[in-house]
């Protein structure tokens, strides 16, 4: 069978980080929503998305087809569902549409016409920017499980002070001397060829992705993922890095979710509760105002190839773009547009040449090659944030 995953209703809801992938390649957990689904199905999958970046994740479409809505997290009964479904059945959850079955000669959908058959379970869902965060203890856990499952860790090396080392598993090529894991308060996940330096202290639920660091005397609170090739410093509380991103110096990171080749300066630190204990607003593109969370903690949302300077002060609940770059004192505004430059004191727009220039400096210090296809997608990402800058 032939899988496709789409991006439903909730793109703008997740933007930015939407801005420059499928709902499917977030990471919450410790896999992407892609990668989750994939083993679950035993199958690869390809991608419904934004025109602008099919060139980069294809759709490829066969005889016969299921599409999955990619803002629901897999599960083994979700799944015996979806691997069960016949022609014109469909998957709902109340009124949202979770799969359905397609062929490639059908020129449109009626679910009308369709069976439908009722999820009545209740799964992780990822529809807002914040239950990236919120919901990473629940998905860490279930990413665990999956992913350790009759499997034996490497051995938990003699210098490790350790709680609960049956929740802890290490893979190959995994580097930890003089460090403290407590995996009484959830798992601990350390990827392939990563490395936690002496005298970080950490608390799960946490996973530090294929080749991620951990600097010295790191201080980690749970719920907390370091994506692959990601770096992590100072002090960091229920935080999602997606990949390729830094804050390796003093500070604090907590509530927050990094995409990725961003890069946090050094003594940057971001706020997670309001001096008034009230519930955080948080900006949202789709409504094109703040949106209620709910969450009495919530940090900074950052989209890709975004940077600030050392010393950066982010109040609570700030979204941030795409490529901006962020410095100077004070603190600036709790919703910076896409390719913005300044601070406090007030922004330009950072133009494509100059941030096109340094993504290729900063992927080629790890060997990632910054392609023509990845300027296309930042271009149509700088023409459809216009309207949020002052040209």
């Amino acid at each position: 069978m032939n899988y496709i995953l789409f991006d439903g209703t909730v793109r703008e809801a997740l933007l930015p980080f939407t801005f420059t992938r499928p709902v499917a390649d977030i990471r919450i957990g410790i896999l992407t929503i892609r990668e989750k689904w994939e083993k679950y199905l035993g199958y690869t999958t390809t991608t419904v998305t934004e025109e602008y970046l099919s060139e980069k994740f294809p759709m490829v479409e066969m005889e016969n087809n299921v599409m999955i809505n990619a803002s629901f997290l897999p599960t083994a009964s979700l799944v015996e569902k979806i691997k069960s479904l016949q022609v014109n059945q469909a998957i709902f959850a109340g009124e949202t549409v979770i799969a359905f079955y397609t062929t490639e000669t059908q020129e449109e959908v009626d679910f009308d016409s369709y069976e439908i058959i009722e999820h009545e379970e209740v799964g992780l869902t990822v529809e807002h920017t914040w239950d990236i965060f919120s919901k990473n203890d629940a998905a860490l856990r279930e990413d665990f499980e999956l992913l350790t499952a009759d499997r034996k860790s490497q051995p938990i090396p003699k210098s490790v002070n350790v709680i609960a080392p049956e929740n802890i598993f290490i893979e190959e090529g995994a580097k930890l001397e003089f460090v403290t894991l407590n995996a009484a308060t959830g798992p601990i996940y350390i990827g392939a060829n990563s490395e936690i330096m002496e005298g970080s202290v950490i608390r799960g639920p946490f996973a530090l992705c294929e080749s991620g660091r951990v600097k010295l005397a790191t201080k980690v609170y749970g719920a907390t993922t370091v994506g692959p090739h990601s770096v992590i410093g100072g002090e960091v509380n229920n935080s999602v890095l997606f990949g390729y991103s830094n804050k390796g110096h003093d500070g604090f990171l907590g509530n927050s979710v990094l995409g990725e080749w961003c890069n946090i300066g050094a003594d940057s630190n971001n706020s997670n509760l309001k001096n008034n204990y009230e519930p955080v607003k948080l900006w949202s593109y789709e409504t094109e105002n703040f949106a209620q969370t709910g969450l009495q903690f919530c940090g900074l949302m950052m989209g890709d190839h975004s940077k600030c300077g050392i010393n950066t002060m982010f109040n609570t609940g700030t979204v941030v773009g795409v490529s901006a770059n962020i410095f100077g004192s004070g603190f600036p505004r709790n919703f910076v547009p896409s390719f913005s430059w300044g601070g406090a004191s007030g922004f330009t727009t950072y133009q494509t040449n100059k941030a096109f220039q340094t993504a290729k400096i900063v992927m080629a210090r790890r060997n990632v090659e910054f392609t023509e296809v990845d300027a296309k997608i930042l271009e149509a990402v700088f023409e459809e944030t216009k309207k949020y800058r002052k040209e």
